[in-house]
């Protein structure tokens, strides 16, 4: 038999638990993380290298300092698993210098690149795209911790659910202590995966000049899975609060009987 408030608090972990593995799934497969804002082209010189530099990003290999300057230039976003582009959907890319309004409003539209599982473990340089400059151990490391901590959050979190239903199976809460460890490590990770690609951010940026008049700043993506975080913590603290509190009542109910 189990009490009303521990039956209550079950109800809410679980439900804090669903609603940060959603906020956490949707970030990682979103590429809103930072996005760029760049000016608009002026001039047909600068269209044709937009035009270039954008053909260079959907068709190349991975070069992490071309994939940054197209970012920079073309109103990139950049995820975990995506880096995208915003270019209008034919060839008029500027706007006339002292002609007033734009020549065209051509509509805009996002292309997007994925990194494959062997460019997440690619090393970084102290000069993107120097080769010779040698490897950027902390910035090589901060990015495969942020690809490879939230899957780790995710995982946590499936297997403390597989615990939850044979538990519910057995009618047992005994589980539940394990499961709310587990949702309390799902949130260091998720945290630290933010913090990752914060850190990551930053020292890209120092290494990496940003053009004039370009601004960058944190997108959806990355608050979602900051929201997560607590989330599943909070999770945590009501998990471990049911077991524990169950557990005691338990042991004294028993002591009483023997008594």
């Amino acid at each position: 038999m189990v009490d009303n408030r521990y039956a209550t608090a079950l109800v809410i972990g679980s439900v804090l638990s669903i609603l940060a593995t959603v906020y956490l799934s949707v970030a990682v497969g979103t590429q809103h993380w930072y996005q760029y804002w760049s000016p608009p082209a002026m001039g047909e010189a600068n269209a044709s290298e937009l035009r270039a530099m954008q053909e260079e990003f959907m068709s190349s290999d991975f070069d992490e300092k071309a994939y940054s300057d197209t970012l920079f230039r073309l109103n990139g976003t950049l995820g975990l698993w995506w880096r995208c582009v915003l270019v209008p959907t034919h060839s008029h890319w500027y706007k006339e210098p002292g002609k007033g309004p734009a020549v065209t409003h051509p509509k805009m539209v996002t292309e997007c690149v994925s990194f494959t599982l062997p460019q997440q473990f690619m090393p970084k340089y102290r000069e993107p795209g120097n080769h010779n400059s040698g490897e950027d151990v902390v910035r090589t490391y901060l990015w495969r911790c942020q690809f490879l901590l939230p899957l780790v959050s995710l995982g946590l979190v499936v297997l403390g659910g597989m615990i939850g239903i044979c538990a519910c199976l057995c009618r047992s809460l005994t589980p539940l202590l394990g499961i709310g460890v587990l949702h309390l490590l799902a949130g260091i990770c998720t945290l630290a995966t933010v913090c990752c690609y914060l850190a990551g951010m930053d020292l890209l940026h120092r290494v990496s000049v940003l053009p004039d008049g370009v601004d960058g700043n944190l997108g959806w993506s990355l608050y979602l899975a900051l929201i997560s975080c607590p989330l599943h913590m909070m999770a945590a603290a009501l998990l471990v609060w049911a077991a524990r509190s169950h557990g005691q009542s338990y042991y004294r109910m028993t002591a009483y009987r023997v008594a």
